[in-house]
């Protein structure tokens, strides 16, 4: 067990829960019309997940060039959420 929280995999099975929590989100959502509409949660998501692809490339010994574009990329999907949601 501390071999698998140590790893990379631990990583895999945060992004498989966030990928379920989506779809459960975007399915109430689409079923009763209350809660946050789906457009609103893909930028926050998104740099989420980019960002948790960034620890399993750093983990798993990828090269710098892998996660670096992770974290550019979870950048660009946290200043697209930011705009979104800016009054």
């Amino acid at each position: 067990m501390i071999a698998f929280l140590a790893g990379a995999h631990v990583v895999d099975l945060i992004l498989v829960i966030v990928a379920v929590e989506s779809f459960a989100l975007t399915l109430h959502w689409h079923m009763t019309r209350r809660g946050i509409a789906p457009a609103m949660l893909v930028p926050n998501l998104l740099a989420g997940a980019l960002l948790l692809l960034a620890l399993r490339f750093a983990l798993s010994d990828y090269g710098w060039p892998w996660y670096t574009a992770c974290l550019a990329a979870a950048g660009i999907a946290n200043v697209a959420d930011l705009r979104q949601r800016w009054r």
